[in-house]
Formats: structure tokens, C-alpha cells, sequence
């Protein structure tokens, strides 16, 4: 056995108790796990700063001294502050203090005693301070030894029972010196030469104990190519292995339905991004080999009409589709526009969702296997058992995010060979995160909106305006337009949330007297949701307060305002998608994001770059960059953004293009992974698919 795959318990300085904390809190089972604990920072401790030499703007700072003196505060009945009174013997005095955990401070630390204390300065009433500081014995620290510091990462119940950032590097340290062997190369030569990279031993040792900042940038740069290089490999060894396994329907006719739908019922001109889109699809499902395409495109760009006329190919080549959509009311919002696009050709599209029911459900089911249902719209109920189609030759899903990859595989099982699927989202999402998220998916984008929109005026206002904004949405409802109000629901602050969204709407209903108003939240039953959205949708109710179930899927072309409450609540995706329910008819339509005037910069920052651009793809990227990947409204799949343990798709664009060119390389040249040249890799793909990394998010 490895000496990699031991049991952490065995480390001198861990035993049982600690081998149980680090499993629970960081999920360090063995001695590889600490070796890929990776640390979050290195700080430069070789030099020692003098209080006098201390600013409020530096960053970790060392100071070596002592405690002249304790202080207590009283905060509230269960909380004080601890506060040290610390000198260096240069006249000088800073105060160390400890919000939370001070009565540790108090019996752990000694006056007069010297210590080396290391922090981040601040000023406080004109006098350096250090919150939280770590204090050593000095006489414990090797100062003229440590230079490049690693921390790590640890949680508060781990602070309560004493292993901080520097229990686990004292335990690091021990285990890097404990082994002796050169750990095992998961990369080929020829790769380490051409990249230029780092080996992997070395890089694993000097990742947490490097000799300076520029060993460290190398290892980082190492270990960062290797985890993103087997992400790539895994997902395009995928996409390969499938298309060598399935073979496609081949819908070589653009027949009487498709040409009687594009020359008389075309509701507008197709865009030249539509049109593209079509050609990409079309040469597709004419090649022989299952489609797996991605259409991306803004709210309203016209997704919907693609997907129809792809589901027409279909149907002219003598199958059945299917479109399934993530909520009922989106997938009746389907069933509507695509009825309503169709007009009266002779073609049955029915609706399958939990609500249709009985007799109705019946009908269905039997129009579907005897193939007189030619499109079914639906929910995931389209995935049951019970639903069996004659010929399902093409299926599209809407949002895909909200469904995992088995509920995919079930909708190919109804079907001799897979059918073509086109899978549809209105988040954009950034190329080098696509490559991640739906790197086995060819991608299609639709980046132009259909003629006769007018973009979006987006305008930021703080609280205290609301009496100027109530006129201009009187303004806007004196017109005959409507309005969307939201208000935020967080689920830390659930109940508060509500009760601000009750006290609102009836504040609203205070402030426009002579107006209607639908109220819509989650917590409601569906069938009065239901009910609520309808009366706004046929213009019986001028106003909609809601929380963001209405981020997706309405389409009310007379809604021309959407004012956003505490805006800075939400993320630049979700304000994105809520600011695509308006602007869907032809009159010009605003959002209105309402902050109050105490903002952080990053939220200035969110807010400026709403009002800025409509561009769905510059704000995804922002929001990439601002959050990360695991936080990205719509591209959370199933955890994967956090089983990189250091490489960080955001701010790694260039080494997620670098992976996947150098694993498709592989790919091409070894496509059966047989190969003897490859085994290296193919046999450490294989152990990385065994541990608990979820690559079914990414296959």
C-alpha cells in the first residue's frame, strides 16, 4: 500500500480524536487528503515589523513583544471584548483584540511573557489594532527558518477544539517529512517538457512549503493543469465513447411541415443568429451520429422558435418530439406559444405535466404510443414509465441545469436509438465554464434579439427615492402597461423575507388604491400560485409582488417595469434573468434596481455593470469572476465547481483552454484508450473516477 493511502490516524500529532475532526470538517481521511489539503495563502514571516513601522492599510504583519495588560468589555449579556495591550519596548503600544473566544485569550496568554504576534493592522480611535491575532511563544518559533508560511483553511468547530491554521501545518510539515519515497508522476513526459511544468513531487512539497513566491506560482500552475487536464479528459473521453456507441436517427428530409411553417406562420424574420443556429442543428441530425447540441441565448432571443422548427425536421422525417420543461407553468407557457405559433396546421401538441390528470392523461398517453401526439410538452412526469412514445426521434430540454444527466439517459431509453437532443438555456454561460459544465455538448449561441426590441433601460435608485419611483410606475400603469415588484427570499432569512413581502404588498396596496395587485411566492400552494400569475398574465391584475419563482418563465409582453427591492441581495445572473421578464413587447421597458445608499464595492461594482450592458455573456462573465463558479446562478451541477481543489475556472481561463487542447489531443490519437503510450493517464483517470470526485456532474 501507499504510503499515500494510510490512515491519517497513524500521523504522529493526529490519534483518534483529530483523525475524527478533520474526516468530518475538511474530509481528511488519509495522508494523500492532507497532502491535497492544499493551503489558501502563504505569508512571509522572516521579518519582524516595529509597532512604529505599522499602517492601517498593510496587510499580515509579525510583531515580536508583550502583554502589558488585559481589558474586558461588556457587548451584551452573553458577549464581551477581549482586548491585550501589546509592546514592542519601543514606547510603542497596539491593542490585540478578541471578539469572540477572548476568555480563551485570557487564560491561554501570560503578561510579560514574549510572544510574536501575526495579524492584519487596522486603526481604531487612532491606534493600531490586530483582530483575532495568532500569538507563539517566540521561543517556539524558528523565525530565521520560516519564510514562506502556508495556511489553511479551517472550520469553527475546529477552532473550538484547538486546531487552527497552524495545528494543521505543524501536522503537514510532519507529514512531508514523513515521506520519503518520490511520489508517483500522474502526467507524461513529453507534456511536462513541452508545458514546461513542474514535476509532481515536487510540486506537492513545495505547493505547502515552497523556497519563494516563484517555486510556488510553478507548483501552483502544476497542480492546477493536472486537475483541470483530467476533467477535460474524462469528459471528452465521454463525448468520444458516445458517439462511437450511438448512432443517430438521420433526418435527412426538410419536408411539407417545416417549409408550410417557415413561409406562412413564421411570426417574424429569423435572425441571422437563428438561422445559423438552424443550419449547425440541421447538419447535425443529418450526419448519422445522436445530436448533443447547447443552444445559449438571452431571455427573448428566440430559443423557442428554434427548438419548434428542429422538432418540424422531426416530425417531416416521420418521429415524434418532445420538449421538457423544469415547472408546470413554464411548460404550459411552451404548450401555449408553440400552439400559438402553429396556428392551424394539423399537427397535435399535447401537455403532460403532475396536474393533467385521468381521462385527459389517458388520451395522451395513448396519442403518444399510437403516434397520433406528434409533440408532447411536459414536465419530468415526460420521464416516467408509464410514457411511451412509437418513434421519439428528437427531445428538447429547457433549462437544462434543473435536470441530472440519469433524467436524460431515461428519456433515451423510450427510443430504439437515442434521439437528438438540443438542450436549451437562457444563463449564459462562459466559455471556459461551458467547456466544464457541458464540455460533451457541441454548442450553438444565439446573440442578436429579434427585430422591433428595444433594450432594456436599467436604472439604479436608493430607498429614499421610492416617492419618485411610485409616481413613474403610476406613469407606466396610467399607459396601460403592468409592473413587476420583487422582493428578495433568502433561505437564511426566510421568515424574515416573508414578512417584509406581506407588509409590502399591503403597503403597495396602501400606495395604488385605484390598482389591482397579484402577490406570488414560493410558500404558496402551486395551485393559488397558479392562479395569481394567471390574473397578472390576462392583465386582470396591473401589479405582480413577488420573490424570484417569477425568474424564470413568464412571458407577459404588457409588463414593462421591473422594479427589483434590495437589489444588492441578489446575484448578477439572478438580476439578469428577473430584468429579462420585461422588455418582450415592442414599448420601451426599465428596471429599476433598488439599493440602499451603503453599498460594499463589489455590489457597487454588480450594480454598475447591470445598468451598463444587456449583454447576457459579459454579465455571466462578471458574475464568474465576482462569485465563482459554484455560486454562478443556473450552472451549479451537482457540486462540481467544488471538487477542484485548487484550480479555479474563473481566473484560469488560459490553463481550462491549455487541459482540454492537450486531453483532445490524447483523444484523437487514442481514442479506444488502448494505447501503451497513454496508460499512465488512462490508469490515473480510472482511480480519480473511483474516489468521490461527482464525475457524473460532468458526464
Amino acid at each position: 500500500m501507499s504510503i499515500l493511502q494510510q490512515d491519517i490516524q497513524y500521523l504522529p500529532g493526529v490519534g483518534p480524536n483529530r483523525k475524527k475532526m478533520l474526516s468530518q470538517e475538511l474530509g481528511i481521511n488519509t495522508i494523500g487528503d492532507l497532502l491535497q489539503n492544499y493551503p489558501y495563502r502563504h505569508v512571509d514571516r522572516s521579518r519582524l515589523y516595529s509597532i512604529r513601522e505599522l499602517t492601517g492599510d498593510m496587510p499580515y504583519v509579525q510583531v515580536r513583544g508583550q502583554i502589558l495588560s488585559f481589558e474586558t468589555f461588556k457587548m451584551s449579556a452573553r458577549k464581551e471584548r477581549v482586548v491585550a495591550h501589546f509592546t514592542d519596548g519601543s514606547g510603542r503600544v497596539m491593542d490585540l483584540v478578541w471578539f469572540v473566544y477572548g476568555k480563551n485569550a485570557l487564560t491561554k496568554y501570560k503578561v510579560n511573557t514574549d510572544y510574536v504576534v501575526f495579524g492584519k493592522p487596522t486603526v481604531f480611535n487612532g491606534r493600531i489594532q490586530v483582530a483575532h491575532p495568532d500569538v507563539e511563544p517566540a521561543e517556539t518559533l524558528e523565525l530565521s527558518t520560516m519564510k514562506m508560511l502556508p495556511y489553511y483553511h479551517t472550520t469553527e468547530k475546529m477552532k473550538k477544539a484547538g486546531m487552527n491554521s497552524r495545528t494543521i501545518e505543524k501536522l503537514t510539515k510532519t507529514m512531508v517529512s514523513t515521506i520519503k519515497e518520490t511520489l508517483p508522476e500522474t502526467l507524461l513526459p513529453d507534456m511536462l517538457q513541452r508545458l514546461h511544468l513542474m514535476g509532481r513531487d515536487e510540486a506537492l512539497r513545495a505547493i505547502h512549503y515552497p523556497t519563494d513566491a516563484k517555486q510556488l506560482e510553478r507548483a501552483r500552475v502544476r497542480l492546477k493543469f493536472e486537475e483541470l487536464f483530467y476533467v477535460q479528459l474524462n469528459i471528452l473521453r465521454y463525448a468520444s465513447d458516445h458517439r462511437r456507441k450511438y448512432r443517430g436517427y438521420v433526418f435527412s428530409r426538410v419536408g411539407e411541415l417545416f417549409n408550410t411553417f417557415f413561409y406562412h406562420h413564421l411570426p417574424f424574420e429569423l435572425t441571422g443568429a437563428q438561422k445559423r443556429v438552424i443550419r449547425e442543428i440541421r447538419q447535425d441530425m443529418g450526419s448519422g451520429r445522436q445530436m448533443n447540441r447547447l443552444l445559449q441565448g438571452d431571455v427573448g432571443s428566440g430559443k423557442t422558435l428554434v427548438a419548434l422548427m428542429t422538432m418540424l425536421i422531426a416530425l417531416d422525417n416521420g418521429y415524434q418530439a418532445c420538449i421538457m420543461a423544469p415547472t408546470e407553468i413554464l411548460a404550459e407557457q411552451h404548450l401555449q406559444t408553440i400552439r400559438d405559433f402553429l396556428g392551424n396546421m394539423p399537427i397535435r401538441v399535447e401537455l403532460l405535466t403532475g396536474i393533467v390528470k385521468g381521462k385527459k392523461r389517458q388520451e395522451v398517453l395513448n396519442g403518444l404510443l399510437t403516434g397520433e401526439v406528434q409533440i408532447l410538452v411536459g414536465t419530468h412526469a415526460v420521464i416516467e414509465d408509464t410514457v411511451q412514445f412509437t418513434r421519439l426521434g428528437m427531445v428538447v430540454v429547457d433549462e437544462q441545469h434543473r435536470f441530472g444527466v440519469a433524467q436524460r439517459a431515461k428519456l433515451w431509453a423510450k427510443s430504439a436509438n437515442p434521439p437528438h437532443v438540443l438542450v436549451m438555456t437562457a444563463t449564459p454561460i462562459p466559455r471556459t465554464l461551458a467547456m466544464t459544465l457541458y464540455g460533451d455538448l457541441d454548442v450553438s449561441v444565439i446573440d442578436e434579439l429579434p427585430p422591433g426590441r428595444k433594450p432594456i433601460r436599467t436604472l439604479h435608485v436608493y430607498d429614499n427615492r421610492m416617492g419618485s419611483l411610485y409616481d413613474g410606475i403610476h406613469r407606466q400603469i396610467q399607459q396601460g402597461r403592468q409592473v413587476y415588484i420583487v422582493f428578495p427570499l433568502i433561505e437564511e432569512s426566510e421568515s424574515l423575507d416573508l414578512k417584509n413581502l406581506e407588509d409590502g404588498f399591503e403597503q403597495l396596496k396602501e400606495t395604488f388604491p385605484e390598482y389591482r395587485l397579484s402577490k406570488v411566492h414560493g410558500k404558496m400552494k402551486p395551485k393559488e400560485k397558479e392562479e395569481e400569475m394567471q390574473r397578472f398574465v390576462s392583465g386582470e391584475t396591473q401589479m405582480l409582488v413577488a420573490t424570484t419563482v417569477i425568474e424564470v418563465g413568464v412571458n407577459v409582453p404588457n409588463a414593462s417595469v421591473m422594479v427589483i427591492l434590495e437589489a444588492q441581495r441578489f446575484g448578477l445572473s439572478q438580476l439578469h434573468q428577473l430584468r429579462g421578464r420585461v422588455g418582450r413587447g415592442a414599448d420601451q421597458s426599465f428596471c429599476i434596481l433598488v439599493t440602499s445608499y451603503q453599498l460594499s464595492a463589489d455590489t457597487r461594482k454588480r450594480i454598475d455593470i447591470m445598468c451598463e450592458t444587456n449583454d447576457g455573456f459579459r454579465i455571466a462573465e462578471a458574475d464568474l469572476k465576482l462569485r465563482g463558479p459554484g455560486d454562478l446562478e443556473g450552472t451549479q451541477q451537482s457540486g462540481m465547481a467544488f471538487d477542484l481543489k485548487i484550480a479555479d475556472i474563473a481566473r484560469d481561463g488560459q490553463l481550462v483552454q491549455l487541459a482540454r487542447d492537450e486531453a483532445q489531443r490524447i483523444i484523437d490519437e487514442d481514442p479506444g484508450c488502448q494505447n501503451a503510450k497513454y496508460q499512465t493517464l488512462w490508469n490515473r483517470l480510472r482511480e480519480l473516477r473511483k474516489t468521490n470526485i461527482n464525475w457524473a456532474a460532468i458526464s
